[in-house]
């Protein structure tokens, strides 16, 4: 269908995903810049130190999803809301969020806190790196609150089309970052890299609020609006919500399982897998910066149920986010031994991580691709499916060949499988934004 659109009609919409990505895009610099900072900062205290934190990520990132479905599941309809005009829905989307999100994030770090001291143990950590991965999981936990309401602030901002500011806030965040961390690891050690984090994401968080409630157009709060429970609003966004937090649940845990087994295979694997892990993120921040333009497009013509020029917006976001992926793929091809070399000074730990990253790094067109389309299509509404899709080529493909691949071949076998797994993933959600159906249906 793109081919039949003329340039005159098309160059005004590609504008204004670029307008919209590249603020996204930035804010996911800051955030990758955070874990850059982090992971610096603490390699320099040597592998094991790297290590603890290594052990613990893939668990950080099952509750940090989970934190993400709450703010998709509000989010979209404000996204639909205000393309719809209709601010004072959008505001009552946001005081729903607000309360929900302080109550899922409140039980998030209560089991967080939990599990924090057996969790090691249970990921099958070596005992010397126990104690740090325990400490540094707990800061995590004690800051969920926290990473719950910058999630659901910055995307309130987005859906309302401003980008810029959760951008620099983020960037203030990782300014922030690197001052605790620099004051705090010195005393604390890895703890205090927990520590450094959590500081800086409470205080943008609050001042995220500010800007979202207080300062914005169209959605600060009114006093003279009265808060009404609307039940409508919590089923839309159990709707949406529950099978995005189901897909990052269930993916996450996949992660977790994938850390399980390289867990046996040592300190330098462990430490080499996080630091990969690390790095790609320097390569995906355009397809999730995208992803977030796409959900605003997207959703925000859906609501004003424009559903052409929703899709054709779905569209141009994923070929951007595709090519502008394998840009960045491209070039850490070439420089991950320079980035390496910034964040540990371990040589093994350098060229295992590097080996293992170049083989991944040929799947990231597939991989900004399925990031994008999840985006857009999440923008209509479309998660179920979605998720469905992302669960199978994990958990049946990924893990299954990595199953087969880890004790022939090491950690090189983990990171074949995903390159695998994202080409396909990325086939099959670019099919899914191709036949869904919900561009065809009205806004909820």
């Amino acid at each position: 269908m793109m081919n039949r659109i003329n340039w005159t009609e098309l160059k005004p919409q590609i504008q204004q995903v670029g307008r919209l990505s590249l603020p996204a895009i930035l804010t996911q610099i800051t955030t990758i810049a955070m874990q850059y900072i982090d992971s610096a900062m603490v390699g320099a205290l040597g592998a094991n130190a790297s290590a603890a934190i290594g052990l613990v990520s893939s668990t950080t990132w099952l509750l940090s999803g989970a934190i993400y479905a709450v703010s998709a599941g509000f989010s979209v309809q404000v996204a639909h809301q205000i393309g719809g005009n209709h601010d004072k829905k959008a505001r009552d989307v946001v005081r729903h969020g607000i309360a929900s999100a302080l109550v899922v994030s409140a039980v998030l770090c209560l089991i967080g806190l939990l599990i924090s001291h057996p969790l090691p143990g249970w990921l099958g950590g070596a005992q010397e790196i126990r104690r740090n991965a325990t400490l540094y999981f707990m800061m995590f936990a004690i800051m969920l609150p926290f990473s719950q309401l910058n999630s659901l602030m910055s995307s309130f901002l987005q859906c309302s089309g401003d980008m810029v500011t959760p951008s620099i806030l983020n960037a203030v965040m990782c300014v922030l970052d690197v001052i605790f961390n620099a004051l705090l690891i010195p005393v604390f050690g890895v703890m205090g890299a927990g520590m450094g984090t959590m500081l800086a994401c409470a205080v943008i968080s609050l001042t995220g609020a500010w800007f979202c409630c207080v300062r914005n157009p169209r959605l600060r709060l009114r006093r003279k609006e009265k808060t009404v429970f609307d039940a409508k609003i919590l089923k839309t966004a159990f709707k949406i919500g529950v099978p995005v937090a189901v897909q990052e649940i269930a993916m996450n845990s996949a992660m977790v399982a994938a850390t399980m087994l390289i867990a046996p295979l040592g300190s330098i694997a462990i430490a080499a897998n996080s630091f990969a892990v690390t790095a790609e993120g320097l390569c995906y921040m355009p397809g999730y910066g995208i992803g977030s333009a796409a959900t605003t497009l997207v959703g925000r013509s859906y609501g004003a149920g424009n559903y052409k020029l929703a899709k054709r917006y779905g569209n141009i976001c994923i070929a951007m986010g595709a090519v502008l992926m394998a840009i960045t793929g491209g070039l850490m091809m070439i420089f991950c031994p320079f980035v390496f070399s910034i964040l540990t000074p371990d040589p093994q730990v350098r060229s295992f991580a590097a080996e293992v990253l170049r083989i991944e790094l040929l799947a990231e067109p597939f991989f900004g691709a399925s990031i994008v389309a999840a985006g857009a299509l999440r923008g209509t509404g479309d998660t179920f499916v979605p998720s469905l899709l992302n669960l199978g080529s994990i958990w049946v493909i990924r893990l299954g060949l990595a199953v087969l691949l880890i004790t022939p071949l090491g950690l090189r076998g983990m990171w074949i499988a995903m390159a695998i797994e994202l080409c396909i993933r990325g086939l099959l959600l670019l099919y899914r934004q191709h036949t869904s159906k919900y561009y065809k249906l009205p806004a909820a």
